[in-house]
């Protein structure tokens, strides 16, 4: 995913991590410090791209009769935590049962990176993850699993560094029946 700066006002981010920098006693003109505002404007236009971008531009439906559950395991994926403004960092797990239409594949993983690109909590990317592709493509249901690692909580605060935080959202018959949630979760488990 290409990065936008279109967006972002790179002016005010260089000077409030200008004043960071001072502020824990720095010496912003050392060498190892001279470019450091403009590299984390532009990191921020990267991490936080997903603010301007609207999934419903890779929604790339074909109309399929297919009626097993498509699942994309394993997708990779970073966002920021909205309460430290720091990584986490896992993988996700989107599955769901068509009803007449299938999305192109790498589609799956380009709208959870638009929606990972924001200033999230790992509880509301899931939800909207699943919202998104029950609204869009009306499937017979939908199941969203993410498992990610929090800078937060791993190298500050609790400090668990082993620690993983792990959230489901299912939808349609994923929620209603016993069964087919018991398939694709054994689906999602490998």
């Amino acid at each position: 995913m290409s990065t936008d700066n279109r967006h972002v006002d790179s002016d005010r981010i260089e000077k409030a991590v200008l004043e960071i920098l001072n502020a824990v006693g720095e010496d912003v003109n050392r060498e190892g410090l001279k470019d450091t505002p403009k590299r984390v404007a532009k990191m921020y236009a990267e991490l936080l791209g997903g603010h301007h971008q609207d999934p419903e531009e890779n929604l790339r439906v074909f109309t399929e009769e297919y009626d097993e559950v498509v699942l994309l395991r394993d997708i990779p994926f970073y966002s920021v935590c909205e309460h430290h403004i720091m990584p986490f960092i896992g993988k996700a797990h989107v599955a769901y049962l068509p009803n007449g239409k299938v999305l192109g594949l790498s589609k799956i993983a380009r709208i959870f990176d638009c929606f990972a690109r924001r200033l999230q909590v790992q509880e509301r990317l899931t939800s909207q993850v699943a919202d998104f592709f029950m609204e869009k493509l009306k499937p017979q249901g939908v199941v969203v699993v993410v498992e990610a690692s929090h800078s937060c909580m791993t190298i500050r605060g609790a400090k668990k560094a082993n620690a993983v935080m792990v959230t489901s959202a299912l939808r349609g018959i994923f929620k209603s029946d016993p069964k087919s949630r018991a398939e694709v979760l054994s689906l999602i488990r490998g």
